[in-house]
């Protein structure tokens, strides 16, 4: 059996479509490399079948290695996902008391960036059952002050 050109083409297709079903964004990749062989196949016809997957495996690899390293957008990751302002002003909790310049836990009603519980620093002391402000977001842990008759939102 010989395989065509427009073999590859159908295969390249149909696995950038499967990106839909399958969970994976590889494989995009892998269906780009197909599309390759495709056309490599269409301009040098007589290739072996063995010449066709050594291309398809080389067009793949370099596909995918070259969108993770350079195509791919640029995250900073040690500042991913943290938004003070969005921290700033939240009413919380203490589930875990502190004293001043101690870390106690606080839970939010509505999770902060994804988490509901965030260990904080005070400069009083704070018993669990306290409501308290953030007021400021310091490396890990969130500062905090005691507020009275505050309800569990963020104003």
């Amino acid at each position: 059996m010989k395989i065509h050109w427009w073999y590859w083409t159908v295969l390249g297709l149909m696995l950038i479509g499967s990106v839909l079903l399958i969970p994976s964004f590889t494989i995009i990749w892998i269906g780009i490399g197909a599309l390759i062989v495709g056309v490599a196949m269409l301009v040098f016809s007589g290739c072996s079948l063995t010449a066709q997957l050594a291309t398809w495996l080389v067009a793949s690899i370099f596909c995918t290695v070259a969108w993770s390293r350079y195509l791919r957008p640029r995250v900073d990751r040690r500042k991913a996902g943290l938004s003070k302002a969005a921290v700033v002003g939240a009413v919380g909790l203490v589930i875990t008391g502190a004293d001043p310049y101690a870390r106690g836990m606080v839970r939010f009603e509505v999770p902060l960036l994804g988490n509901a519980e965030w260990p904080f620093y005070t400069d009083e002391p704070l018993k669990a059952g306290a409501r308290v402000r953030v007021v400021d977001v310091e490396g890990d842990a969130l500062r905090v002050v005691m507020v009275k008759g505050a309800f569990m939102t963020k104003d």
